[in-house]
């Protein structure tokens, strides 16, 4: 029989996580497999980073240790699909795309549309990762409704959809998501899905100035419209465009997108989605940064951002991604979080070219809840092995 051991290999350079190269990778392909791994970390005193589909790797500060990569991607079964109860059990390695390729086909899909090609269902629990359609469908939170987690010293917990054991006092759901493998390895998940909408409607309405989708997003909000999403593309300073998606029957999706229109005083109506919607802008040479805010301050956010900086923005729910020149970072995030602190807003490097990823404070101020997260660090992972330094405050 095959055991986690025998899949250890050396790490390299192509296993880096921020630039941090593993000493070893190991590939599980159980539960019982990465508690074995894990009790063994913990015996030698050998600090642990988790990894999926590796598309959100810098999606955190860099660990500052990483004795042990734990790559996931060999738990890769989707364990049950019960459709009439529009749920389903996967493990933590398998791909989102391969996952709703599955419930597709008894009409069903999970709602979250994160643009990262190969992402697992691991990584995007352990990133929070979401997509446009997180005004309609919600996000990770939302819709996980079941964990599997195998803790630092080597212990399986549950939580959630059909449990045989908690740990009490905690919603490790919730807890481990966006915890970036800090408190443990997510190993198994449970969904809430959603029937596939039959049809679809989706207006864009060219803007001379990006910062009126703030105006405009306030208004479809206010209105009697259900949009999937509302999504703004374009740059800081500059033009853009709005995109309202609508997803249902024939009937609601046609008559909305005509009330959008007159509702924004313009734009054109289509069946297709533009090939950017959703997608992260920048490249190689930016500094990607998430930017979370109140909703209505979208015009002020855009605003502060450096003129030219590229933008995707979920603007029904106060999510903007912007993508900063990677010599302009260093001036331009500390006076990017000091306008965004009064729209009760954040400022996260999500990735950064190697010459300046170092040198940024990847999470910025962390306000009166730091004392609260290292008592959290502390119950699940005491001694501190698992992605230490991934998380805010060096957590």
């Amino acid at each position: 029989m095959t055991t986690a051991t025998d899949t250890r290999r050396p790490g390299g350079a192509d296993d880096a996580v921020g630039g941090v190269v593993p000493g070893e990778v190991v590939r599980p392909a159980s539960t019982e497999q990465v508690a074995e791994v894990l009790r063994a970390a913990a015996a030698a005193g050998h600090t642990v980073v988790p990894v999926g589909g590796r598309t959100k790797t810098t999606w955190a500060a860099p660990p500052t240790s990483a004795d042990l990569l734990l790559d996931l991607t060999g738990l890769d079964r989707i364990v049950e699909h019960v459709a009439g109860d529009l749920t389903v059990v996967a493990e933590a390695g398998v791909r989102l795309a391969d996952l709703q390729a599955s419930v597709g086909q008894a009409g069903q899909l999970l709602g979250l549309d994160p643009p990262e090609q190969g992402a697992t269902l691991g990584g995007v629990v352990s990133a929070n990762a979401s997509g446009p359609r997180r005004l309609r469908y919600g996000t990770t939170r939302d819709l996980l409704i079941g964990i599997t987690v195998v803790l630092a010293d080597g212990t399986v917990a549950h939580a959630g959809g059909k449990v045989v054991k908690n740990v009490a006092g905690y919603d490790l759901g919730k807890l481990f998501t966006g915890a970036h493998g800090t408190l443990g390895v997510a190993t198994s998940t449970t969904w809430r899905l959603h029937p596939v909408p039959p049809a679809r409607r989706v207006v864009t309405l060219d803007l001379p100035d990006v910062a009126a989708a703030g105006s405009l997003a306030i208004a479809l909000g206010r209105s009697t419209l259900t949009p999937t999403a509302v999504e703004l593309i374009g740059t800081a300073g500059g033009a853009g465009r709005l995109v309202v998606l609508f997803e249902s029957i024939a009937e609601s999706v046609s008559d909305q997108a005509r009330s959008a229109v007159a509702l924004l005083g313009g734009g054109t109506e289509s069946a297709d989605l533009p090939a950017d919607f959703g997608a992260r802008p920048g490249g190689a040479d930016d500094v990607l940064l998430r930017l979370a805010f109140a909703p209505a301050a979208l015009s002020s956010v855009l605003g502060a951002l450096p003129a030219g900086a590229a933008v995707a923005a979920h603007a029904g729910t106060g999510v903007c991604h912007a993508a900063v020149p990677a010599g302009e970072v260093a001036a331009v995030l500390p006076a990017l979080r000091s306008a965004l602190a009064p729209h009760d807003g954040t400022a996260v490097v999500l990735r950064a070219p190697d010459a300046v990823r170092d040198r940024l404070d990847h999470w910025g101020p962390v306000g009166d809840a730091l004392d609260l997260m290292r008592r959290v660090k502390d119950r699940f992972d005491p001694e501190r092995r698992m992605s230490p330094g991934r998380f805010v405050g060096g957590l």
